[in-house]
């Protein structure tokens, strides 16, 4: 099969993505061998491909917004029939056992596994994984836009559900990226006024055609107090205005894997029971959750494609805020 190949984590403008060919993944006991149709594109990638987060399988392929087909079943694996469609996410594996597992907070366990980390991903032809973890796709997406809802997605909804904004508030979005762009339709649904900040107009642009009330520059201040705020971008500096906009008992949500460091903030800005809070992973009841509403509402996904031999050409569009939604990769 093809598959792109990181060796060592480099800067995405020197194309370290190697499109090779291997053989496919067997599906070991529990597993289902899926047969890649499209596969998004995340700046978890971005921060996985560049090094920002620490490598942890070498070599590796990465991609967690997987769509494709159930080819065959491991050994005990009956959950699926072959050629059911389905999407495989970020979380691909947790111990099951400990006390973060058994108390419905799989999202922190210590032993998870990641797609596309530290267990191979889908930017290729073929991947295998635990079939528990494997998510049942809703009728009604074509593989191209259901492909970002499975991190970009989830992602956002739980950041919104982190923020604790209520139905009819007001919420504000920093960067207005894949995420973003997710998130502000679950968001609109529940009737919350979305106030947009983000450096690039063509993001501004984006985020009024899908509802906002306003949107503005990163540092610029929404013309209303926010009761939350949810911040996409990677950047530890937009903690402070975010903070700065918020009414009283109000919450910042990050809802990034990676992010600059924090400047130092004055007490001020925390008190009156303000809170900053980070998100880290998704439950697979969180993604069950949002695919649900996701078809209910429904939720349209903005995409640009690429090819599988166009993996380095997307992460360079994606770090350069050249995407107006997500960027998708197609197979063959």
């Amino acid at each position: 099969m093809k598959a792109c190949l990181l060796s060592a984590p480099a800067p995405v403008e020197t194309r370290p993505l190697r499109v090779v060919e291997i053989p496919p993944p067997q599906p070991a006991a529990g597993q289902v061998l899926v047969k890649v149709r499209a596969c998004g594109v995340c700046r978890t990638d971005l921060h996985v491909v560049e090094g920002e987060l620490p490598p942890r399988k070498s070599p590796l392929i990465p991609g967690h917004q997987v769509v494709g087909t159930v080819e065959a079943s491991g050994p005990g694996a009956s959950r699926f029939a072959p050629g059911a469609r389905v999407g495989i996410p970020w979380l691909h594996r947790t111990c099951g056992v400990c006390e973060y597992c058994r108390s419905g907070r799989e999202n922190l366990c210590e032993r998870a596994e990641f797609t596309g980390w530290t267990a191979d991903g889908g930017y290729a032809g073929y991947i295998a994984a635990p079939e528990d973890f494997v998510y049942a796709l809703p009728a009604g997406f074509g593989d191209l836009h259901v492909a970002p809802l499975l991190c970009a997605g989830i992602i956002g909804f739980r950041t919104l559900r982190v923020s604790g904004v209520q139905r009819g508030g007001t919420l504000g979005m920093y960067g207005f990226g894949a995420a973003a762009h997710v998130a502000i339709q679950v968001a609109r649904h529940w009737n919350i006024q979305v106030y947009a900040m983000t450096r690039d107009a063509r993001h501004r642009r984006l985020a009024l055609d899908l509802g906002a009330v306003w949107a503005g520059g990163a540092d610029e201040e929404p013309p209303v107090k926010l009761d939350a705020a949810l911040i996409f971008a990677p950047a530890g500096e937009l903690v402070l205005p975010a903070l700065r906009a918020l009414k009283r008992g109000g919450t910042v949500a990050l809802g990034g894997i990676h992010m600059s460091p924090i400047p130092p903030l004055d007490y001020g800005l925390l008190y009156w029971e303000r809170a900053v809070r980070s998100v880290a992973n998704n439950t697979r009841r969180d993604g069950e959750d949002f695919l649900e509403i996701a078809a209910a509402i429904p939720i349209h996904t903005e995409v640009r494609e690429f090819g599988l031999d166009e993996a380095n050409e997307a992460l360079n569009a994606l770090k350069n805020d050249a995407i107006r939604g997500a960027a998708v990769l197609r197979m063959g």
